[in-house]
């Protein structure tokens, strides 16, 4: 297990935003604790989205929306990781913000709309704070971040990883080996463990997190404004060794506007830097990537 440093909101203070930073910048990794969410509805939130997907199959398919996969249903084995044609062994369903595109909800179980509508909103609360907090570190007017994800196109993804079954193809795991394409990713501890990140040196190391801490890692976006001084980092989950049973997880990916422009903040420039390029283009560019567009 790989020591993720950890960090108790409720008394960290004006050493937030350098902890955070520190943290992001070492291992990519970071666990909040105290961090102000309900537990109750928490714990409620991962009740609901257990009873919608142990639904019969053909009544979760009657939720799938589009292709690219942003709201509704998505179907077990639909998505793979860049660069590999193996099915992540997993499904789940995408909640965002009606502004951008409009949610469905399904009609079992009946607290689902409310209880995963709160939680989409705990989390994106909880994310633009700690954005807000890296502000400083990074030497960038305190609205920065403000400006570009307020309102952004942020996704809360509710997985079920399944027991494995017998034919599934030897190639896959539950999630292979990726980087998130957003600015920082909220993860609520899963029921079960499985997450590892890739160490610097290559290594793989499990994360183990505190019940109802919420683990942080940047990703490809935060990763290119800084000019990778905030790199992601790659992480996958791995099949159980344990017992065969299921995984539930509720990452919040926190995304700009599609029409916030990516460009390397002036701190962070060193004359290596990507060229600008919209979030919106950005991530249509990496869902291609993935099989969900």
């Amino acid at each position: 297990m790989t020591t993720v440093p950890q960090i108790a909101l409720s008394s960290a203070g004006e050493t937030l935003g350098q902890r955070l930073h520190d943290a992001l910048a070492e291992t990519g990794f970071v666990v909040v604790t105290d961090h102000g969410i309900d537990l109750t509805r928490l714990h409620n939130a991962y009740a609901t989205i257990e009873a919608f997907f142990a639904l019969p199959e053909d009544e979760k398919m009657a939720y799938v929306v589009g292709r690219d996969g942003q709201r509704g249903y998505t179907a077990f084995g639909r998505e793979h990781a860049k660069d590999s044609d193996a099915p992540d062994l997993k499904e789940f369903w995408h909640v965002g913000r009606d502004a951008i595109a409009p949610n469905v909800w399904p009609e079992r179980p009946q607290a689902f709309e409310a209880e995963v509508q709160w939680l989409y909103d705990a989390l994106d609360r909880l994310g633009l704070h700690l954005l807000h907090a890296l502000t400083g570190p990074l030497g960038v007017p305190a609205d920065t971040f403000s400006k570009m994800a307020e309102g952004g196109n942020s996704v809360l993804r509710l997985l079920h990883y399944p027991p494995l079954k017998e034919d599934a193809d030897p190639r896959s795991i539950r999630a292979a080996a990726h980087e998130d394409i957003n600015l920082i990713t909220l993860l609520v501890s899963a029921s079960s463990a499985g997450l590892e990140l890739q160490e610097r040196d290559g290594s793989w190391r499990a994360i183990e997190a505190p019940a109802d801490a919420v683990i942080v890692d940047s990703g490809d976006m935060l990763a290119r404004i800084t000019n990778d001084r905030l790199p992601a980092t790659t992480h996958r989950v791995v099949n159980p060794e344990g017992p065969n049973t299921s995984r539930y997880s509720m990452p919040f990916f926190l995304h700009p506007r599609p029409d916030a422009v990516l460009s390397v903040f002036e701190s962070c420039r060193d004359g290596s830097e990507d060229p600008d390029i919209t979030a919106g283009e950005f991530l249509r560019q990496r869902l291609e990537a993935i099989g969900l567009k």
